[in-house]
């Protein structure tokens, strides 16, 4: 009977299943979508739907979560344009992040509106998000990350419907600041909820209002006004253009007289020419066609700023990852990444083999032949009987150079690296430290990021202070020790869940953390030490950034960089996930997608590894020469020093 029982169950769920994939394609009225169940987190890439992995323990609630995932993305294929989305989408993280949360809102909105059973279905989906999140527990603001607030309460608007229960509480941290600061705008946002281009631009209002105006990246949305302007058929004429120049240089102009107002009292700030700044800044706007985040070498009213430094480190922390979250929690975090392991096991393991052979053969050792003393050889016995006087009989064992090593993964735990691209770090993190560790190579995996959004107790502690102008970095540290170098990763293993964590990843501080891992790697003992950082954009601290120069945190990046790479013994590499690293860093890579960061990875590490470090202006030994694999007589780094395209190009062939 129960062989029956489960035959029937594996129909229901088979029929289940093709219910959902012509729900998907019916909603998104899009018919040659490919619908997929897999324990990768769901989403859309092209004409392919993922679906969460459907399994005959699932309860009802579950089928009703799953049903909601599906219409979700069903919704947003169906009502949501990128190109417009893409037009205004903000620069700054945090601002994104609420931007993409309103838009989430506002397509789903539209679903629950028009079909009952797919709001009942959203409902759902957003209650079991909201408790495997653990909002319930969250009663500081600090710890409530904002867009998650200001999504739900945008739904509330559009639907009229209370937010989830274990939510409200974190809502309401929040709620009265908001509904200050911007209850106009979010009363505005249902007359326009089936207009996706004037709902996104009094999104951009709205995020103006809760003090992130200077994430919006305004002139993006001044040049797309102007195209409005221009005419149905798209072209403008001289006298449009010239007027719309002329406007941008009196806005350049005031704004720049605003800045040297502001710095009157900062006799070093009165040194700079205000008429360049214009035109520092068109030069940056025009570049290569990007919008960057920060434009390089910014010459605005930071230049002349006084050294970087720290308001208070009273409140800043170097934690364990074991510390920041219960043992059981712990546990259900590694047992989702062991999930999303075995989706990908195959591919990072065998670009981890590779690297494993090719740091085995660096290890092996060799014998010299032909000697007049030392051990037998086996080979010459016949000659050892035929002629016992015949000197060159023996041979003896030579070890290999291979210089002991130490490996430092320092992996971005900001907000933006939120979903795939953390996943697939934790993941690589976790394949190359046994694969290293295999090999006698030890590896220290860290993270860094902050302990609240917005500042956190240092700003607390600068607003009670008066305000001092220019206080330096204004947020609250948080350094994580995932695995230590001298753990073994049977050990480690459970820590890396941690990444896991819903509200873990916040704002990220990338010169301090550099330092940080630095300054551990200094202290091994080992010979060579390599530090390897992954990071998906250019440092972003909300509170640190208004009141500071807009390129503080980054000009103090280029700073640490520079002197790691110059003055230090650490092998100093880089990988972006979507991120122009190569900026930054002399040795870096640029990737595309997430899945191609265990191929960057191994890569990057064997490279290394083929070849022994060259000179530096410390005096350190030269590079010998002798190097494995196919590098033949190349010296330094080998290929390590690519450009972004030719390291894109190599690891989409190896995808």
């Amino acid at each position: 009977m129960s062989e029956v029982a489960g035959a029937e169950r594996e129909e229901a769920i088979e029929s289940f299943k093709r219910a959902l994939e012509e729900a998907v394609r019916t909603i998104a009225e899009e018919p040659e979508l490919t619908v997929s169940f897999t324990t990768e987190p769901a989403g859309r890439q092209g004409d392919q739907v993922r679906l969460p992995l459907i399994t005959p323990e699932v309860t009802a609630e579950g089928v009703t979560a799953i049903r909601g995932e599906a219409d979700a993305i069903a919704l947003r294929i169906a009502h949501h344009d990128d190109s417009i989305h893409a037009g205004l989408v903000p620069k700054g993280d945090s601002a994104r992040t609420v931007y993409d949360a309103i838009e989430d809102a506002r397509v789903e909105s539209l679903g629950a509106l028009q079909m009952k059973g797919v709001g009942a279905n959203l409902r759902a989906r957003l209650e079991k998000h909201c408790a495997e999140s653990g909002f319930d527990k969250i009663i500081d603001r600090n710890e409530a990350p904002l867009a998650e607030v200001v999504g739900l309460m945008v739904r509330e608007r559009l639907l009229g419907e209370k937010p989830p229960a274990s939510a409200r509480d974190m809502i309401n941290t929040w709620r009265p600041w908001i509904e200050e600061k911007a209850a106009k705008n979010l009363n505005q946002l249902g007359n326009l909820v089936e207009d996706q281009e004037a709902f996104s631009r009094l999104a951009r209002d709205l995020i103006r209002d809760l003090e992130l105006g200077d994430e919006l990246g305004e002139e993006t949305q001044d040049q797309d006004q102007d195209e409005e302007q221009t005419g149905e058929d798209g072209e403008s004429s001289e006298e449009d253009n010239e007027a719309s120049e002329a406007e941008a240089e009196g806005q350049s102009g005031e704004e720049t007289d605003a800045g040297a107002s502001e710095e009157d009292q900062d006799a070093e700030s009165m040194e700079m020419d205000a008429d360049d700044m214009p035109q520092d800044a068109d030069a940056d706007e025009m570049g290569d066609g990007e919008i960057p985040w920060h434009p390089d070498d910014m010459k605005g009213d930071g230049a002349n700023d006084p050294a970087y430094k720290v308001f208070t480190t009273s409140f800043d922390e170097v934690v364990n990852a074991d510390d920041l979250c219960d043992p059981e929690e712990l546990t259900r975090l590694r047992s989702y990444l062991d999930q999303q392991l075995r989706a990908m096991q195959g591919v990072v393991s065998r670009l981890a083999n590779r690297l494993q052979r090719r740091l085995m053969a660096k290890q092996n050792r060799s014998w010299e032949f032909d000697l007049e003393e030392g051990i037998l050889d086996a080979a010459r016995l016949s000659r050892v009987l035929t002629d016992p006087m015949h000197p060159l009989s023996f041979k003896h064992e030579q070890d290999m150079e291979f210089r002991d090593t130490v490996v430092t993964l320092l992996i971005d735990n900001s907000g933006s690296m939120r979903g795939r691209p953390i996943t697939v770090a934790a993941m690589c993190g976790d394949i190359l430290a046994r694969t290293l560790e295999r090999c006698s190579v030890k590896v220290e995996i860290l993270g860094f990021t902050t302990r609240a959004w917005k500042g956190g107790a240092s700003r607390e502690e600068w607003l009670a202070a008066g305000k001092p102008p220019k206080p330096g970095r204004l947020n609250d540290l948080r350094h994580i020790i995932y695995k230590q170098a001298d753990a073994p990763w049977r050990r480690a293993r459970r820590n890396l869940g941690l990444m896991m964590r819903e509200g873990l990843l916040k704002e990220n501080i990338d010169g301090e953390a550099l330092l940080w891992a630095h300054s551990r790697l200094i202290a091994r003992p080992e010979h060579r030490r390599i530090l390897m950082v992954i990071s998906d954009g250019a440092p972003v601290d909300d509170s640190t950034l208004s009141v500071n120069s807009g390129n503080y945190l980054e000009r103090h990046l280029r700073e640490t960089i520079g002197y790691i790479e110059d003055k230090s013994s650490v092998e100093l590499l880089a990988i972006g996930i979507g991120h122009d690293v190569t900026r930054y860093y002399k040795r870096a890579v640029t990737i595309v997608d997430a899945e191609q960061l265990g191929g960057a990875m191994t890569d990057q590490l064997a490279s290394l590894f083929e070849e022994e470090k060259p000179t530096t202006s410390r005096g350190r030994k030269a590079a010998k020469g002798k190097s494995g694999g196919k590098s033949g007589g190349k010296t330094g780094t080998g290929g390590l020093r690519r450009t972004s395209a030719q390291a894109t190009r190599t690891m989409a062939g190896k995808k």
